[in-house]
């Protein structure tokens, strides 16, 4: 392995463009993006963020991820180290024109949401058959 294998990508702060109203911070989730023929799929890391703290939006071809983290401790416990920071993740991303944006599919596993961002029947790779003539 090589040194820049073992780097830790430390956790991204979402860059505000104007004022926030939000007194919590917005963290960028990790994203691994990947295609197949059929579709290209979005897998984001959000740990500690529940299924219902979950919404994705469409809008004007932008799809919005946004989860919230709540805080861990209980009512009763006092932190002593705390390393986990509660805040909301947020990222967006520009849909291309290939994909079905009616059948679009979520599933959120152990901190781990999937997107599935079927593309449309035209932009399928095929095969076209080459008839004699």
């Amino acid at each position: 392995m090589t040194d820049k294998e073992l780097q830790v990508k430390q956790r991204q702060e979402v860059r505000q463009t104007g004022e926030s109203t939000k007194p919590e911070r917005q963290y960028v989730p990790a994203v691994d993006i990947f295609e197949s023929s059929d579709a290209v799929t979005v897998r984001a890391e959000m740990p500690g963020v529940p299924k219902g703290g979950v919404r994705i939006g469409l809008e004007e071809g932008t799809l919005t991820i946004e989860g919230a983290r709540a805080d861990a401790a209980g009512s009763a416990e006092t932190f002593l180290l705390r390393e986990f920071e509660t805040g909301h993740y947020l990222r967006r991303f520009t849909m291309a024109e290939t994909i079905d944006q009616d059948k679009i599919e979520a599933t959120m596993t152990n901190g781990i949401l999937t997107v599935v961002l079927p593309k449309r029947e035209q932009a399928k790779p095929r095969q076209i058959e080459v008839k004699a003539g």
